[in-house]
């Protein structure tokens, strides 16, 4: 430990800071918030792009090289200009979304061992910055070579998220199906969830009064930058309150921990306790909405034989996520009998930034995409655009009433899904996930993963919809 110098405490504390830093961009910015999806983090990936590909080069010359005398100097000045981008990116990432403690913790974390890095790596600087000014080679061993792996994948981390920005600024904003319509009074239950917080931004956007009913309204508020009345309980809302249109979304993930009956019991309540609050709440309105638009799942039917196309008239199926569907539609049929417009959205998987496609990829970009189970069972999926442009369409169509599968109309089985996938991503397609250990460990909610049904989306075509995203191909390469 007496030999230890202050630059190889100062590369200690590189490669630590490369391995959280790695931690923070695949855990928080990748799998938590798919950041290089969110059009309104193209600031935040602009500066994480650059900050990336600085990185990179500050890694490899860190590695290889001793800066001496005027070189001692730049690096310095590169340190300093290094400080003033993190520090403007935690003001942007502060403004555009609220971060999970978690997240705040890990930067606090690299925030504080940078730090420490700087000053004990600004100890060498000096030392060489009385030499003659020249760059010198030195050998680290394996430390150097694990700084250049480190110095690769941070700037072509920087690399796609410039991409990605770039990207977004060509595309520009995308189209708001809520704009142009007649001004509504919106109330939205499940609005931070992936559907949700999507829908109530463009909501907000095309000037529409927006409450929503969140477990956190502190978050939620911070989400929608204080421009949605965020409310706790329904016990906030008084009966005299006017809504033209409720959307209910609420419900815990259905994917997680196993079913037990504790479990069952979250998951029923926080879809039907919910929408039974709101039914003792619209019950009691003077001013009741003219549309109510209804979440469910094509759970509905049951898992279901691959060669079964199942319309919106097919029966319900067994098991507990049939139950758990019936009994959310069942506890919203009383709006129907106060004289409110009904649509009840029986949703597929829903594909889009984040959200379940994410954790579906992530094997195939790794190079360990393949089937699950013996691939036969059938996906039937929905682009969350397309989830969003029907809903939009139910503001401004009276006539759809009623319950409609939404669904794209290609449905394809989970090997095709993990060939497209692959072809996408040009990534092989080899493993195989035997269904029988998972399904021993995780009991029914194995289904999710295993077992299918072939919905179709009928009424929704015979109302004239024409589907954004009809093919998994077209899907996959918007969202891939």
């Amino acid at each position: 430990m007496a030999d230890f110098s202050p630059l190889d405490w100062a590369i200690a504390l590189l490669i630590a800071q490369a391995i959280l830093g790695a931690l923070d961009t695949l855990y928080h910015h990748e799998l938590t918030v798919a950041l290089p999806y969110r059009h309104s983090a193209r600031l935040e990936l602009s500066i994480h792009a650059l900050r990336s590909c600085f990185y990179g080069i500050l890694f490899l010359g860190i590695a290889h090289l001793a800066f001496e005398g005027t070189w001692a100097i730049v690096i310095a000045l590169l340190f300093a200009l290094e400080i003033c981008l993190t520090l403007w990116d935690f003001v942007v990432e502060d403004r555009s979304r609220k971060l999970p403690p978690i997240e705040r913790i890990m930067h606090t974390v690299l925030a504080v061992n940078g730090g420490a890095f700087f000053a004990l790596y600004g100890v060498q600087l000096a030392q060489w910055a009385s030499l003659p000014t020249g760059l010198s080679a030195i050998d680290l061993g394996w430390r150097g070579w694990l700084l250049t792996l480190f110095a690769i994948g941070v700037t072509a981390s920087g690399i796609r998220d410039g991409l990605a920005a770039l990207r977004m600024q060509r595309a520009g904003k995308p189209a708001n199906p809520f704009a142009g319509g007649a001004y509504k009074r919106v109330l939205v239950t499940g609005g931070t969830g992936f559907i949700g917080e999507t829908l109530v931004n463009q909501l907000l956007d095309a000037g529409h009064t927006v409450s929503v009913l969140a477990r956190d309204p502190l978050k939620a508020a911070y989400l929608f930058d204080g421009r949605a009345r965020c409310l706790r309980s329904l016990g906030k809302l008084g009966h005299d309150e006017t809504f033209d249109v409720v959307i209910n979304l609420a419900g815990a993930p259905v994917a997680g921990p196993r079913w037990s009956p504790k479990r069952q019991a979250q998951l029923i309540a926080s879809r039907v306790n919910t929408t039974e609050a709101l039914m003792a709440w619209l019950r009691n309105a003077r001013h009741k909405p003219a549309l109510w638009v209804q979440a469910s799942a094509i759970g509905f039917y049951g898992v279901r034989d691959a060669g079964e196309s199942l319309d919106e008239s097919a029966s319900q199926g067994e098991g507990f996520m049939a139950e758990l569907c019936a009994r959310w539609e069942a506890s919203a049929r009383p709006a129907v009998e106060l004289g409110v417009r009904q649509v009840v959205l029986r949703l597929g998987v829903v594909f889009g930034p984040g959200g379940a496609l994410l954790p579906l990829l992530i094997p195939f970009r790794l190079g360990f995409g393949g089937r699950m189970g013996d691939g036969k069972q059938i996906m039937s999926w929905v682009h969350r655009d397309d989830v969003i442009q029907v809903i939009a369409r139910a503001f401004a169509d009276q006539s759809l009433s009623g319950t409609y599968n939404l669904v794209a109309p290609e449905t394809v089985s989970q090997a095709l899904f993990a060939e497209s996938v692959g072809k996408v991503l040009k990534r092989p397609v080899w493993f195989h996930i035997p269904a029988a250990p998972v399904r021993a460990l995780a009991g029914e909610m194995a289904q999710l993963f295993f077992d299918g049904q072939r919905v179709v989306p009928d009424r929704l075509v015979e109302a004239g919809y024409a589907f954004r995203y009809p093919t998994l191909d077209a899907a996959l390469r918007d969202l891939a």
